[in-house]
């Protein structure tokens, strides 16, 4: 495959990226996993003793961070559980239950209804997006709808005063989304992290406080 003047200025940025060092040096598999430290470190989201359901896993950085800090003060066990959801295989983390399959089939839900024992959750993460076809209108849509779907999954399963924290592209319906999420939670709030490039639509939705 030809490499364009675009994708060779992306791989440029990409390798220059202090983000993308980082996670070399610190063992993240992504650049991502610094979105949710920093939201976490601000937020107090992750606590020993939870149950976090981690939504568009792959490749795993957001589970690392999870797990991380799962584990109580000056301590390597885990106290708690992480289960991890994403249509790509992921290579396995230490503490993290992975389950391979599309987010949108009923099976699946099920399946990870059962990883979860049939039992709230006290944090639902979700860094999902779609696969992008380059269409802004069928992206955008393509997006929204696995929000939703996040949405109704966090509705059903998360414990009273338990916290949904999910990406979002700004464009249509991201107002819908707000207005939703409002409804079931005491307290919604947008965070952009230094990790999330300028550039990009995407934000991240906090629900705080399941109703």
């Amino acid at each position: 495959m030809k490499v364009t003047r675009t994708s060779k200025a992306w791989m440029q940025e990409h390798l220059s990226d202090e983000f993308v060092k980082r996670a070399q040096k610190e063992g993240y598999r992504a650049r991502a996993a610094y979105k949710l430290i920093e939201i976490d470190d601000k937020d107090k989201l992750i606590k020993p003793g939870m149950t976090i359901v981690d939504l568009g896993s792959t490749p795993g950085s957001w589970s690392q961070v999870a797990v991380q800090r799962l584990k109580a003060k000056d301590s390597q066990e885990i106290n708690g559980k992480v289960i991890a959801l994403d249509i790509l295989d992921m290579t396995p983390i230490a503490g993290v239950t992975f389950i391979q399959g599309d987010f949108r089939d009923e099976a699946v839900l099920k399946q990870l209804q059962a990883a979860i024992n049939n039992k709230p959750v006290d944090l639902v993460i979700a860094d999902m997006a779609p696969n992008i076809s380059g269409v802004k209108d069928v992206d955008q849509a393509g997006a929204a709808y696995l929000t939703e779907l996040a949405l109704e999954f966090s509705k059903d399963w998360l414990k009273p005063n338990g916290n949904f924290l999910v990406k979002v592209f700004i464009g249509a319906g991201f107002d819908e989304i707000v207005k939703t999420m409002r409804l079931h939670f005491s307290k919604v709030v947008t965070r952009k992290p230094k990790a999330s490039r300028d550039r990009s639509s995407e934000v991240y939705l906090l629900g705080i406080g399941r109703k």
